[in-house]
């Protein structure tokens, strides 16, 4: 699947996807959903070791992953692949609505995190989420990330910092709606713009704070209180 100037996925393609499980009948199951909704399989693996090894042949755009798989584990497996190529998305797809689990798999890289009570739908919906850059969660878990982030937040950057990135007062008021959760689609609608060009902000607010991907331009624009329903200060002002 190609890339649009964005660098963003070119959706007229079909999503390249790489499957990991170690049951095989879930496996198989997820595999067919997928290609049944137009995505292209490129790999699967039961294991940890195994996703490592078929990974960089596969080169997919999405990795639907179990946390639960024989060594090396989900969370590991994200971070590595996530070092190995910035630009995949993961989306979990697990038994487990564990709080730490999903704290560890977002800290990970995994931009998206499903149970598996999930329907077929919902999964394709994920997918194809996560593959345009939005984060994507099972209803309730991400208010427990957000929560998290909050905690951890509790020295924001210092104001006038001559280090601190400066960002343009469209990218901080689409990077204060990131920062609440809100998807590309809804961004774009309420601030009367074009998807591609909410994309277009994200990629040039993520180039210019050199962060890789959503999550952690959620847990930046926390720490400097975008998410509060106050105007706050624009970074780097």
């Amino acid at each position: 699947m190609g890339q649009g100037e964005s660098g963003q996925p070119d959706v007229t393609d079909a999503l390249r996807v790489m499957v990991v499980d170690d049951h095989p009948m879930w496996r198989e199951g997820v595999a067919r959903d997928l290609t049944e909704g137009g995505m292209r399989v490129v790999a699967t693996a039961a294991d940890g070791r195994e996703a490592l090894a078929r990974f960089p042949a596969a080169r997919p755009q999405v990795l639907v992953l179990d946390l639960q798989i024989p060594e090396p584990r989900g969370v590991e497996v994200t971070a590595r692949v996530v070092a190995l190529d910035p630009a995949v998305r993961v989306l979990i797809l697990s038994a487990s609505g564990e709080q730490q689990d999903v704290l560890d798999a977002v800290k990970a890289g995994a931009t998206g995190y499903l149970v598996k009570s999930a329907s077929r739908a919902e999964l394709l919906d994920a997918v194809r989420r996560v593959a345009l850059g939005d984060t994507v969660f099972t209803p309730g878990l991400a208010g427990l990330v957000l929560g998290e982030y909050r905690r951890l937040s509790d020295t924001p950057a210092a104001a006038g910092d001559d280090d601190t990135p400066r960002l343009t007062d469209r990218e901080t008021e689409v990077l204060r709606l990131v920062a609440k959760g809100l998807s590309y689609k809804q961004i774009a609608e309420r601030l009367v713009l074009s998807h591609r060009t909410v994309q277009n902000h994200v990629q040039n607010t993520l180039r210019k704070l050199q962060l890789h991907n959503r999550v952690q331009l959620v847990r930046y624009a926390i720490e400097q209180g975008l998410d509060d329903e106050s105007p706050g200060r624009a970074p780097g002002s």
